[in-house]
């Protein structure tokens, strides 16, 4: 229990002394270079500044979404070990049609849509 209480004590003060340090050691006041838009010496055609399209960020969230999907809930049939594999083939099929339904109510609903 000693060893427990001094491990998170030592990591709870070391946390705040590295906090503290890098808040000390900052610079506090960037240079112009720093400020600009771009650090390779070109001078911008436009504004660096522009508004971030919100159609393409929902499109990257969807792809994150599909593919995180994926990723977790794929390989779930064969997490579980199950007896038979039409099981699992049944299982990743049913998983695969869901996401597939997905994506077709998306499209169906705009979502994937660039122009207006």
């Amino acid at each position: 229990m000693n060893m427990i209480m001094f491990m998170l004590t030592s990591s709870i003060i070391l946390s705040m002394a590295l906090t503290v340090l890098n808040f000390w050691l900052t610079q506090m006041t960037p240079d112009s270079e720093k400020l600009s838009p771009y650090e390779c010496g070109f001078d911008p055609l436009g504004s660096a500044r522009l508004p971030f399209s919100i159609r393409f960020f929902l499109v990257a969230i969807l792809f994150l979404l599909f593919d995180l999907e994926i990723a977790l809930l794929l390989p779930l049939p064969w997490a579980t070990q199950l007896e038979h594999p039409t099981v699992t083939l049944t299982w990743a099929s049913t998983i695969i049609l869901l996401l597939t339904l997905g994506l077709i109510y998306e499209w169906t609903q705009g979502g994937l849509e660039w122009a207006e």
